[in-house]
Parts: structure tokens; sequence; C-alpha cells
């Protein structure tokens, strides 16, 4: 198995090397992470894919969080390797292009004793007619949120949802 390295970057942005993966999260070193989030007209308002991470994820399992997330790789655009995830974790194929409307620095401790510290990119696409199989080892369940009822799951149950999950849709909403 090819070992996963994160590209570590300052709060600006610039790039200052790779580390592995886990021993980021443990450190808590700052470095870039995107986040996916897909949405369509669900006639009275916009509703959002959105997924429930497996159980078995290194964090933040069972929690509800946007359509897909990761890291870019080495030499990889944000929107190429958000693309890449949407097949990797949704099994969503045929979206071709995903805006960065925003970005975001956040600090989290997490269970498993590890520290999500990320440069977030929020990535976000229309995608109203798309075949879903999402990757049991990633998802354990996802469905399309209407915007006000996930605005109110966010007040009444915010432990029901990840850490990051809450400025990405802020940001989604003011910037999409």
């Amino acid at each position: 198995m090819i070992e996963e390295q994160v590209i570590l970057v300052d709060p600006q942005g610039r790039e200052l090397g790779v580390e592995e993966k886990m021993q980021a999260h443990r450190d808590g070193a700052l470095h870039l992470a995107f986040s996916v989030l897909l949405y369509r007209d669900g006639g009275n308002e916009r509703e959002f894919l959105m997924q429930q991470r497996a159980l078995g994820k290194y964090h933040s399992g069972g929690l509800w969080t946007n359509t897909c997330c990761s890291h870019p790789r080495l030499g990889e655009s944000m929107s190429q390797a958000g693309i890449r995830r949407l097949g990797e974790e949704m099994g969503i194929v045929g979206i071709h292009e995903l805006s960065d409307v925003a970005s975001f620095v956040y600090h989290a401790e997490l269970d498993n004793d590890l520290v999500e510290h990320e440069l977030d990119h929020v990535l976000v696409a229309e995608a109203s007619d798309i075949a879903i199989t999402a990757n049991p080892e990633e998802v354990m369940a996802y469905r399309w949120w209407a915007q006000s009822e996930l605005q109110a799951a966010l007040v009444q149950e915010p432990e029901c949802f990840t850490a990051w999950f809450p400025q990405v849709l802020a940001l989604t909403l003011a910037n999409a």
C-alpha cells in the first residue's frame, strides 16, 4: 500500500513540504484539504448531498458531513482532487469541474487522539442527475438534505456533524 502524504502549508497556503497523513493528524500539522459539497434544485429550495462517514473511518466515524472530503496529492489541483474523491468515496462520475468558492483554516481535537488542522478549500458543483454508488469503507449512508432542514439539524444536533461541516455549509451558502 502506498503511504498517503499531505501537503504541509502555512496559513497563507504556501507549501512547506509533505508529511505522512496519519502523522500530520497526530501532530496537528497545518495541511491542505478540501471539502466537496454537491447541490441540486429541490423544487422549493436547494438540497445538498450529504454523507454519513463509515464507522471504520480513522476519525469522525458515524458523523454527517459534506459530499466528500480529503487531501490533494502533490501536483494535483483542488478540482482534480475533489473529482477523484467523488469517485473513490461516492462512486460519482461525470462531474468535470468543481468551483473553489472559499477556504478557511480550522483546528479541531478529534477522536482517536487525532487533530484536524487544515486549510480547507470548499469545492461546490450543481449535480442534478448523478448516479451514486457509495464505497462502504468510506460511507455508511447518504442523502439529499433540504437546506432549511440541514440548517435546523445543525442547530438542534450539532454533535451529529463533523467539526468542519458548519463552516463548509456557511461558506457555500455565502459564495455559491
